[in-house]
């Protein structure tokens, strides 16, 4: 199974947010030890960047997303994505186009994310992490 893993997943899994650390955990285990496919968009690592500044130091935050770039396939956005992004009327917010275009660019089957309604235009359907993994379960 092929997933492009949202920023707000991530952000769970490295933040421990509750209630959602959990279900982040599952996702980001089965994508770093290879039973998911796992992408990241290249714009998300330059959101995580920014948003980990308060929690952890500069050095602590690269470590972390050299650490996603080697266990992840990255997806790089380039200007035709953007602009196709843009053009989306139905699509209210960039990074979300963004993440979009970027998991129908490769024709990944899910988005994963907690961001459930964002996504409700997207090609490519976009599920919640425990909803992935009860999928995921059943093709084992």
């Amino acid at each position: 199974m092929r997933v492009l893993i949202d920023t707000n997943v991530i952000l769970d899994w490295l933040m421990c947010r509750e209630p959602f650390h959990e279900a982040a955990r599952r996702v980001m285990e089965e994508s770093v030890f290879g039973n998911l496919e796992g992408y990241i968009s290249a714009h998300s690592l330059t959101d995580l960047f920014y948003i980990l500044r308060k929690d952890f130091d500069t050095a602590k935050r690269k470590s972390l997303l050299m650490f996603l770039c080697e266990k992840l396939q990255v997806i790089p956005e380039n200007v035709e994505m953007i602009k196709a992004a843009l053009r989306q009327e139905e699509w209210k917010d960039l990074e979300n186009g963004l993440q979009m275009q970027c998991a129908e660019e490769k024709e990944l089957d899910y988005i994963i994310t907690r961001n459930i309604v964002d996504f409700e235009k997207s090609p490519v359907p976009a599920i919640m992490p425990g909803k992935l993994m009860e999928i995921y379960q059943k093709t084992k």
